[in-house]
C-alpha cells in the first residue's frame, strides 16, 4: 500500500485546471442552494435541530470529498440514514433533548470507526453481496415510515413519536379532530408546488421554491397567530468542536443501530460511487471510498454533525452541472457557509407544516415503483427478500429492516447453491450445421438407450451433495439400460470432499452395473481438486475428458453393438463410426 491508497487527491490532482475549477466552482453553487433545504428537512427527519442537517452537508462533504474514491459523488445527511437514525433513537431520549443529540453525536463516531475498520479490512467487496431486494424494500419502509410520521406537522397536532408503523397511524387517529385548517393548507400547498416544479420545471430548485411557497401562504395568512409552529432561527451559521461523553452502556445500547447505519451508508456511497465512476469510465475503489465514508462521520460527530453517506441527489445535479473533481464538493459547503450568512434568519420564518410537505415530498420520490414492479414480475425470491425487510421495517424496527434483508438474502443464495440443476442432455442439430447439448425435456430430444449425458449447473459441494444425489438416482432410475454414464461439470471451478464422495460413489455403481462413468471437466482448479480428493484414481485417468465430443467419442467403445444395429434413434453423430465398425466395407 502507497500514500496514494489513503490520499486520493495526490492520484486526482493533476485533472485541476483553471477550467475544471471554474466548473466546479458552479457545481459547488448549485449543490448549495439544493442541500439548504434538504439540510434543514433531513435534520427534522432524524429529530435534531435543523442546524445539524446543514452542519451535516458541510462537514461531511469536505471530509469525504477528500478521502473518498469517487470524483463526483457528495456526501451529506440521507433520508434513510436519519430516519433509522431517529428510529433507533427516538426511544431512548426526547428527539431534539440534550440526551438525544449527545446519543446521536455518539452513534455517529461510532458508524465512522465501524466504516473505517471495514475499508481498511478490505472488506468494500462484501457489500456487493447484499441483494438489492433489501435496499429497495429498506428505502420503501423509511420512506412510508418517513411519511407517516410527518403526517402530525402537516395537520399541526401534537403526537408521541416513535414505533411501527401501525402505532404511529393509531395515535395519529386519537388526534385528527384536533387538525389546524392552517396546517393543512400551508403543508398542502407546499407539497403540490414541489410536485408542480418537479413535473413541469425539474431544473430549478423545486424544495427551496416549495419552502419559499409555503412560507409566503404563511405570512400572507399570518399562521403564527393561528397557532402554526415555525423551524425556528438557527443559532449558528458554524459548526463548533462537541465533544459527547458516553458511558459504556450507552456504546452497548448503540452498538446494533451504529452497524446497520453502517451497511446501509456504506451501501448508498459505495452504490452511487459506482454507479457514476462507470458511467464516467472512472476508477472507483470501494474499500477507500468505506475509508472515506467512515472519516467524515468519525471527524462530524465531533462537530454537530450526525451520520451520512452519498447523496445521489447531490451527486446527479453535480454531475450534472459539470463538476469535475471531488473540490465540487468541497465548493458546495463553502458556497453553503457563505449562504446561511445571509439566509439564516429567514429559516426561522419556515413553517413547521411547509417543512412537513418538503418531506412528504420527499419520501414519495423515495419509492422505485418501477423497481418494485420489476423485482415482483421477474423474480419469486427477491419478491420474498423484498416483502421479509419491508414487512420488518414497518412493524418491528427500520434498522432491524437490514438485519431481516441481508439473513434472507444469504438464506435465498444458500437454497439457490444448494439445489443446483442436473438435467439430461442429448444434442441438438443448430442452423449453421453444429450440434449443442439441449435439455432433454424442454427441448424433447431422443435419449441413447444405452449411453446418458448429464450436466451439473451449480456447485458441488457439501450443501448441495444430497439434493444431487437424489435427483442423479431418480434420473438413472428411468432407464436402467442406460448403464454409461456421462457427467459435464459446467461451469465448476473446486468441489470439496463431499462432492468428491459422491462422484466415487456414482463411478463405483456404473461399474458394478456393468456400465461406465466419464466426467467433462474443463477448469484447471476442478481437474485439480478431482486430482486431490482420489476421484480420478476411482474413475482412470482415461475416463476425464476436456469435451463433451471426446468423451462420447470414447463412450462409444463400450456400447452394446446388438443394441446399437436395433437403434434408429442416431441420437449421436459417432453413431454412424459405431456402424462402420461392426460393418467394414
Amino acid at each position: 500500500m502507497s500514500i496514494f491508497d489513503y490520499f486520493p487527491p495526490l492520484e486526482w490532482r493533476h485533472r485541476i485546471s483553471r477550467q475544471s475549477v471554474g466548473a466546479d466552482a458552479y457545481a459547488g453553487l448549485i449543490n448549495a442552494a439544493i442541500v439548504l433545504p434538504q439540510g434543514v428537512a433531513f435534520a427534522t427527519i432524524a429529530g435534531l435541530p435543523p442546524e445539524f442537517g446543514l452542519y451535516t452537508a458541510m462537514i461531511t462533504a469536505i471530509v469525504a470529498a477528500i478521502f473518498g474514491s469517487s470524483m463526483i459523488m457528495i456526501s451529506g445527511p440521507t433520508t434513510a440514514i436519519s430516519a433509522v437514525l431517529f428510529t433507533m433513537l427516538s426511544g431512548f431520549a426526547d428527539p431534539g433533548s440534550a440526551r438525544y443529540i449527545e446519543l446521536a453525536l455518539t452513534l455517529t463516531i461510532m458508524v465512522g470507526l465501524l466504516q473505517m475498520v471495514g475499508g481498511f479490512a478490505r472488506l468494500g467487496g462484501l457489500v456487493s453481496f447484499v441483494s438489492h431486494s433489501v435496499m429497495t424494500a429498506f428505502t420503501m419502509a423509511a420512506a412510508i415510515l418517513i411519511a407517516v410520521s410527518q403526517l402530525a406537522g402537516a395537520s399541526g397536532v401534537e403526537v408521541e413519536r416513535g414505533g411501527n408503523i401501525a402505532e404511529r397511524l393509531e395515535r395519529l387517529s386519537l388526534h385528527i379532530t384536533e387538525a389546524n385548517p392552517y396546517a393543512l393548507l400551508i403543508s398542502g400547498v407546499t407539497l403540490v408546488m414541489a410536485i408542480l416544479v418537479q413535473k413541469f420545471v425539474p431544473r430549478l430548485p423545486g424544495l427551496l421554491l416549495a419552502l419559499g411557497t409555503g412560507g409566503g401562504l404563511a405570512w400572507f395568512l399570518d399562521a403564527k397567530e393561528h397557532g402554526v409552529a415555525m423551524v425556528g432561527a438557527l443559532p449558528d451559521m458554524v459548526p463548533s468542536i462537541n465533544l459527547p461523553s458516553p458511558s459504556i452502556e450507552d456504546v452497548a445500547m448503540l452498538a446494533p443501530g451504529a452497524a446497520a447505519i453502517a451497511v446501509v451508508g456504506l451501501l448508498e456511497a459505495i452504490s452511487i460511487g459506482r454507479a457514476f465512476a462507470v458511467r464516467r469510465k472512472e476508477a472507483f475503489d470501494s474499500n477507500q471510498e468505506m475509508i472515506g465514508q467512515g472519516l467524515s462521520n468519525l471527524v462530524g460527530g465531533f462537530f454537530n454533525c450526525y451520520a451520512g453517506s452519498g447523496s445521489f441527489t447531490r451527486s446527479g445535479v453535480n454531475a450534472t452541472a459539470g463538476a469535475v473533481t471531488p473540490l465540487s464538493g468541497i465548493f458546495a459547503s463553502l458556497v453553503l457557509l457563505i449562504v446561511l450568512y445571509f439566509v439564516a434568519d429567514w429559516v426561522a420564518f419556515i413553517p413547521k407544516p411547509a417543512m412537513a410537505g418538503v418531506i412528504l415530498f420527499v419520501a414519495w420520490r423515495l419509492i422505485d415503483f418501477n423497481e418494485l414492479r420489476h423485482i415482483i414480475t421477474s423474480s419469486r425470491p427477491e419478491t420474498v427478500i423484498l416483502g421479509l425487510t419491508l414487512a420488518a421495517g414497518l412493524f418491528i424496527e427500520l434498522d432491524f429492516a437490514i438485519y431481516v434483508g441481508v439473513i434472507a438474502s444469504l438464506c435465498v443464495f444458500i437454497y439457490e447453491s444448494s439445489h443446483p440443476e442436473l438435467p439430461v442432455t442429448a444434442p441438438m442439430l443448430q442452423p449453421d450445421g453444429s450440434r449443442k447439448f439441449r435439455n432433454v425435456e424442454r427441448s424433447n430430444l431422443s435419449e441413447c438407450p444405452q449411453l446418458v449425458t448429464f450436466r451439473l449447473d451449480g456447485p458441488l459441494y457439501f450443501g448441495s451433495v444430497e439434493n444431487v444425489a437424489k435427483e442423479y438416482k431418480k434420473l438413472t432410475l428411468r432407464n436402467p439400460r442406460q448403464k454409461h454414464k456421462l457427467l459435464y461439470m459446467k461451469g465448476i471451478g473446486k468441489i470439496d470432499l463431499a462432492g468428491a464422495d459422491f462422484l466415487i460413489n456414482a463411478a463405483r455403481e456404473a461399474k458394478a452395473e456393468g456400465g461406465s462413468f466419464r466426467i467433462v471437466a474443463l477448469f484447471p482448479p476442478l481437474v485439480a481438486s478431482l486430482h486431490r480428493f482420489h476421484v480420478i484414481d476411482e474413475i482412470g485417468e482415461n475416463h476425464l475428458f476436456p469435451s463433451k465430443s471426446e468423451a462420447v467419442v470414447d463412450a462409444m467403445s463400450d456400447l452394446n453393438r446388438g443394441i446399437c444395429e436395433g437403434c434408429l434413434r442416431d441420437v449421436f453423430w459417432e453413431c454412424d463410426n459405431v456402424m462402420r465398425v461392426d460393418n467394414p466395407p
